[in-house]
């Protein structure tokens, strides 16, 4: 009997001590259907370069992805750079200076010169985490988050959303474009994947329209700005969902002036709020 209580405590102690999951699972009806806006949408937010402003974690970085998604249920923005012999790896900059012990333009160097680097936090901290590739973070992410994909300059769509189909990523990967010429191109390559467009008023709705851009393929990106809510409505008719970047100068407002404020954007509009303070603002808009 003695026994038997001393198991029955040792699972009560297990279960508490497990952390509440906030993993997003791969959408069954396909992420075309579950980002698309219904009345009742449940607000979400993203996490700017994979979350780069928590200090010890460097953006676009594995260890911060997981940390966040052990966080909050979130979507994680994060940004492709390619090396000299094509490897597609996660960096915002074309350099390997700022957030890397590593020196250089990335274009100029082969991933068996960066795979060792140290990845830095974005106070300089130097971490012991290493750069991660898109197919790591792919294979990662599966049932865990859904990704926006930032393809930097450098970086061919054609590779991307070839390692996306690879890797039968659809389901959990959004591309990121910024003019009606990358849309077209991304939907021409994949005419199942959703799509992040720039719009941020009727006139870059229409252009993208007039492209042959389906409404159920894109969610707009409706710029840094507090949002328009008669705008935000019609993309709302039209089933679109929409992403406000806050970072930068909302987020500085929300420190300021409070938190609640990340709730007055979602009144008037916002669905996705592009965050650099995620945890702060998916607490308020819960």
């Amino acid at each position: 009997m003695r026994y038997l209580y001393l198991s029955i405590i040792l699972f009560v102690f297990s279960c508490r001590s497990v952390p509440q999951k906030t993993f997003i699972p791969v959408p069954k009806q396909g992420l075309v259907e579950y980002l698309k806006y219904k009345p009742g949408f449940k607000p979400m937010v993203s996490s700017h370069r994979g979350g780069g402003d928590i200090p010890g974690y460097p953006e676009n970085c594995l260890e911060s992805f997981a940390y966040l998604a052990g966080k909050i249920p979130n979507i994680i923005e994060c940004d492709i750079e390619i090396t000299k012999d094509s490897v597609l790896m996660m960096m915002h900059d074309n350099s390997l200076d700022r957030t890397t012990t590593g020196k250089g333009k990335i274009i100029n160097q082969n991933w068996a010169d960066m795979k060792d680097l140290n990845l830095k936090d974005n106070t300089g901290k130097l971490t012991s985490f290493k750069i991660p590739t898109l197919e790591q973070v792919l294979k990662w992410g599966k049932n865990k988050v859904i990704f926006t994909l930032d393809v930097k300059r450098n970086t061919p769509y054609e590779k991307v959303i070839a390692m996306v189909k690879q890797l039968h990523a659809e389901n959990y990967c959004v591309i990121i474009t910024y003019d009606v010429n990358q849309a077209r191109k991304v939907y021409k390559l994949d005419p199942n994947l959703m799509i992040s467009v720039t719009i941020r008023d009727m006139k870059e709705y229409e252009r993208h329209h007039e492209a042959g851009i389906p409404d159920k393929n894109m969610i707009a990106f409706i710029g840094t700005r507090e949002p328009n809510k008669e705008f935000n409505d019609f993309l709302h008719q039209k089933g679109i969902v929409t992403i406000l970047g806050t970072l930068g100068n909302l987020d500085k407002m929300a420190a300021a002036k409070g938190d609640n404020l990340y709730k007055e954007f979602v009144n008037k509009g916002a669905d996705i709020l592009s965050t650099d303070r995620m945890i702060e603002a998916y607490h308020a808009i819960q």
